[in-house]
C-alpha cells in the first residue's frame, strides 16, 4: 500500500516508518523541515513539504496513496506540562490539524485513514477494566483528542474507513520522558503520579508502531493500543526502578498529584484498559505483554543508543 504519515519524525512516527517500510508498503511523509526531511529520506520514507494546516495542499500530497496516518502531536516537555499554554500547539495540531487531514483525505478519495488517540480521555474506573464503550471524559486537556476522533469518525460518514487507535501512555526509544524517567530513577527517584493502587496503561513505541500497520487491515471503529497487562502505578514504579538497577527512595508525587487537578488527571487517573478488541480483529500482539519486559528492553537500548533520531516530543 501507498501510506502517507503526518508525525512520521515523531516519537511514534519513528518506528511506524521502519515498520511499514519493512512490510513492503511504499511511505510518504510530512516534513516541516529540511532537517527532518533528511531524516525521512534516511529511514527510506518520501518527504513532503505541505502545511498541517492546509487542507488543498494536504489533499494534492495525498492523491494516489491508499492510506494516510495521522500522527501529529506538540506534546510539551515534562518541565512545562503543567503549563496551559505549553499544551497549545497540540490543541490546534488536534483540532484544526485533524480536520484538514480528515477532509483532505476525502477530497483525495483516500480509502482509509488512521488517527491517533488516547486511552488517557477514559473517566477513572478504579479496578474495572475499560474497553472502547467505556465512558470518557471530557476534561480539558482531553478535549482536542475528542475533536480528533469526531473528524476521523466523519471521514467514514463520508465513505471512507476511519480507524481510531487509542493509545496506553508511550514509553521506548524515542519518547524523551523516558530517559528522563530512567534518569531519576537512578537518582532513587520514583515517577508514582496519583494513587499508588491505580492502574496505568502503557505501550512500547515498537508495539505501538506495529498497531499502525494493523490497522491497515482493520475495520473502521475505535482500538485501545495498550499492552496485556496494566500495571498498578505502585507496581509501575517498581518496575521502572528494576529497569534502572537502583533502588527508589522517594517514590512520589503519589496521592499529592492530585491536588493538581486538570492539569494533572490525565496522569492520576486509574486506566485498567484492554487491548481485547485490537487482539481479536487484527494479528497485532505486544511483543512485550507488560511494562516490565518493555521497560527492561528500553534501558538496554538506552544504554547502547542514548539518543535517537529527532526530538519526539513532536512530529
Amino acid at each position: 500500500m501507498r501510506v502517507f504519515l503526518t508525525g512520521g519524525t515523531g516519537a511514534i512516527g519513528g518506528h511506524v516508518v521502519p515498520a511499514l517500510l519493512s512490510r513492503g508498503h511504499t511511505v510518504s511523509a510530512l516534513a516541516r523541515t529540511a532537517e527532518r526531511a533528511t531524516v525521512l529520506q534516511e529511514l527510506g520514507a518520501t518527504p513532503v513539504t505541505v502545511s498541517l494546516f492546509d487542507r488543498i495542499g494536504l489533499a494534492t500530497a495525498f492523491e494516489g496513496h491508499d492510506a494516510v496516518a495521522n500522527l501529529a502531536t506538540a506534546i510539551p516537555p515534562v518541565s512545562r506540562s503543567l503549563r496551559s499554554s505549553a499544551w497549545r500547539d497540540n490543541e490546534r495540531i488536534r483540532v484544526e490539524g485533524s480536520e484538514a487531514v480528515a477532509g483532505a483525505a476525502t477530497d483525495a478519495g483516500v480509502a482509509r485513514l488512521i488517527q491517533e488517540s488516547v486511552v488517557m480521555i477514559y473517566a477513572d474506573r478504579g479496578s474495572a477494566w475499560i474497553d472502547e464503550d467505556a465512558p470518557i471524559d471530557r476534561y480539558p486537556l482531553a478535549l482536542p483528542s475528542i475533536a480528533a476522533e469526531y473528524n476521523a469518525n466523519g471521514f467514514t460518514t463520508r465513505g471512507g474507513t476511519g480507524v481510531v487507535l487509542r493509545f496506553g501512555l508511550f514509553y521506548g526509544p524515542g519518547a524523551g520522558h523516558s530517559e528522563q524517567m530512567l534518569a531519576l530513577a537512578r537518582r532513587h527517584i520514583g515517577s508514582t503520579i496519583g494513587p499508588a493502587g491505580g492502574y496505568v496503561s502503557s505501550i512500547h513505541l515498537g508495539d505501538a508502531a506495529a498497531a499502525v500497520v494493523a490497522a491497515l487491515d482493520a475495520p473502521a471503529g475505535t482500538f485501545n493500543v495498550v499492552d496485556d497487562e496494566p500495571l498498578t502505578k505502585r507496581e509501575y514504579g517498581r518496575t521502572l526502578a528494576e529497569a534502572a538497577g537502583a533502588s527508589v527512595w522517594l517514590p512520589g508525587p503519589g496521592r499529592a498529584a492530585t491536588l493538581l487537578g486538570a492539569r494533572a488527571t490525565s496522569l492520576t487517573r486509574s486506566l485498567r484498559v484492554s487491548n481485547d478488541r485490537l487482539r481479536s480483529t487484527s494479528p497485532w500482539a505486544p511483543r512485550y505483554p507488560s511494562a516490565r519486559e518493555g521497560w527492561i528492553a528500553t534501558a538496554r537500548a538506552l544504554r547502547g543508543d542514548s539518543g535517537r533520531g529527532p526530538d519526539s516530543r513532536r512530529g
